[in-house]
């Protein structure tokens, strides 16, 4: 059952590089223009990127069973 999860976490590992692809250009839109904070989404697309990335790790540990 080892590999049960794998295609599951290499797409959770695809949306995450997805995310952090997507904050990048938010932050580069927002240098462009001046801005001087982080952009609102840019913050929100890093939370849901670590919080994919914490799913794809957790079905990378062994099962309890």
């Amino acid at each position: 059952m080892a590999g049960e999860f794998d295609d599951i976490r290499g797409r959770l590992e695809a949306i995450a590089e997805e995310l952090a692809d997507l904050a990048l250009v938010r932050l580069r839109e927002s240098i462009d223009q001046g801005g001087t904070e982080l952009p609102v989404d840019e913050r929100r697309l890093t939370r849901a990127r670590r919080a994919v990335e914490k799913a794809a790790s957790i079905l990378r540990e062994p099962d309890d069973s």
